[in-house]
């Protein structure tokens, strides 16, 4: 007995290409030991992984109330900088 196969209507065919985009949205395919597998695609903010946006548009209280430190840009000119008296500012050296 030969199976014969039903074709879709317009409406299934639309509902199949709605969940397949769907699910190239959420999932992208790799290879792991030569077989194919899906995993879920990385979260972005406009195009940049969480993490880089996060460290281009954060400031520092921000990453400071969230537990970021590590983020935090720190300069080195920072613990340089010494507070000149009046005496180094007027040109007297002692």
């Amino acid at each position: 007995m030969i199976k014969v196969k039903n074709k879709l209507t317009p409406a299934q065919k639309k509902r199949k290409k709605v969940s397949k985009a769907e699910c190239r949205k959420k999932y992208q395919g790799i290879f792991i030991n030569g077989k194919q597998v899906r995993i879920k695609r990385p979260l972005t903010v406009d195009g940049l992984p969480v993490e880089q946006f996060i460290e281009n548009n954060a400031d520092p209280i921000w990453l400071h109330q969230n537990e970021l430190w590590e983020l935090i840009p720190t300069s080195e000119l920072g613990s340089m900088i010494e507070l000149k008296t009046e005496e180094e500012e007027n040109g007297i050296p002692f």
